[in-house]
C-alpha cells in the first residue's frame, strides 16, 4: 500500500520515529541501525512495509529498498514476525546478516533479543539460498563497505584466517570492513590490520 514516504523527521525513539508528510505524522517502527542514523528535522525518503493484522496496521520503515527486501525475507521465515525481524536487523547490519546466513553462523543471529537457537538455525536454513557472497561487498551508500577494487580472494583468505583463530565470520567481516586502504593490501597485510581491529 505504501512504498515510501517523503517527509521530515519530527520525533525519534529507540525503535521508532515519526515522519511528517503534508501535516500528517506517520509513526514508523524500525531497527536501531536505522533510528541511530536519523536526525531531527531532516528531510528524507523512508521506504516502508505495511503489516496488516485483523486488529492492527503497523508501518515499518527503512532507509533503502534493500533493507525492506531483507526485512521481508526475515518475516517469511517460520517463527519470525516483524518485531523479531527488527531485533535481528538491530543486532546485525545487512552485510553481517548475510555473512551469518551464508557461513551458517546461527549464533550471531541468536544474539538478537527474542531469537532462540532454533529460530536462528531456521533462518539460516530458509535464507541460505537467498543471499550471495558478492552482495556482502557490493558498494552502496548506506554502509562503509570495502572498495570494489579489493580482491575477493584476498578478502576470503583473510576471513578464513581470522575464523581459524577462533573469531566468528561476522566478527571477521566487521574487522575487515573497518580497514582503510584495504584495496592496496596483500592478504598478510590485511590479516595483520584486521587483527589490530580485533584488539
Amino acid at each position: 500500500m505504501y512504498a515510501y514516504i517523503k517527509g521530515t523527521i519530527e520525533y525519534i525513539d529507540v525503535d521508532s520515529f515519526i515522519i511528517d508528510n503534508n501535516g500528517i505524522g506517520y509513526r514508523i517502527l524500525s531497527s536501531t541501525n536505522v533510528t541511530s542514523r536519523l536526525k531531527l528535522h531532516e528531510s528524507l525518503t523512508v521506504y516502508t512495509y505495511l503489516n496488516v493484522r485483523e486488529d492492527d496496521m503497523t508501518l515499518f520503515g527503512f532507509l533503502s529498498n534493500e533493507e525492506v527486501s531483507v526485512f521481508k525475507l526475515l518475516i517469511s521465515v517460520s517463527g519470525i514476525g516483524p518485531k523479531v525481524a527488527l531485533s535481528i536487523m538491530s543486532q546485525l547490519t545487512l552485510d553481517e546478516l548475510r555473512m551469518a546466513v551464508i557461513s551458517e553462523d546461527y549464533k550471531a543471529i541468536s544474539k538478537a533479543n527474542g531469537v532462540g537457537t532454533k529460530t536462528a538455525q531456521r533462518a539460516v536454513i530458509e535464507l541460505k539460498d537467498k543471499f550471495k557472497l558478492e552482495d556482502i561487498f557490493a558498494e552502496n551508500d548506506m554502509s562503509d563497505d570495502l572498495s570494489e577494487n579489493v580482491n575477493d580472494d584476498i578478502i576470503t583468505e583473510t576471513a578464513m584466517a581470522l575464523t581459524s583463530l577462533g573469531y566468528s565470520n561476522v566478527e571477521a567481516l566487521r574487522a575487515i570492513k573497518k580497514i582503510e586502504g584495504a584495496d592496496k593490501m596483500s592478504a598478510s597485510e590485511l590479516l595483520s590490520a584486521a587483527l589490530k581491529k580485533m584488539i
